[in-house]
């Protein structure tokens, strides 16, 4: 696509939707949202700089392949649940740290993993899109 003011503001939009979407998946063991969501709103962000700049300008900003992070999201996500599994014997029982008002542990692993695989996924199919649009 050329135009110019999506080309202007592309960057700007997705540095503010990458922003936005990392706050959410942080916050969503507290409060809505998650990995999921959060992931949602990355692919959009993602899929906005390939729609301005095209495909390649989006691959060089996520860095890998997508369905190789989607694979990288699958493995974090399932390597979350082992600790309760060696633990406590169940899978997915999660460890949390508490450091004041900030909050880690495994269900913060499972969120990013979560996050991975969506953005993945996403991202597969709407630059599978694009390709198959900018060839006819």
């Amino acid at each position: 696509m050329n135009s110019i003011v999506l080309s202007a503001f592309s960057r700007l939009f997705f540095l503010l939707m990458i922003a936005v979407s990392l706050y959410v998946l942080y916050r969503g063991h507290n409060e809505p949202g998650g990995g999921f969501v959060g992931g949602l709103i990355g692919a959009s962000g993602l899929a906005v700089l390939a729609l301005a700049e095209g495909v390649d300008a989006a691959r060089r900003a996520l860095r890998l392949h997508p369905v190789a992070v989607m694979g990288l999201g699958l493995v974090l996500a399932l390597l979350s649940g082992v600790p309760g599994l060696v633990t406590h014997g169940s899978f997915l029982t999660h460890w949390w740290l508490h450091l004041g008002s900030l909050h880690l542990g495994t269900a913060l692993l499972f969120d990013i993993g979560v996050y991975m695989v969506v953005i993945g996924g996403v991202l597969a199919l709407v630059l599978r899109f694009y390709e198959e649009d900018a060839g006819s």
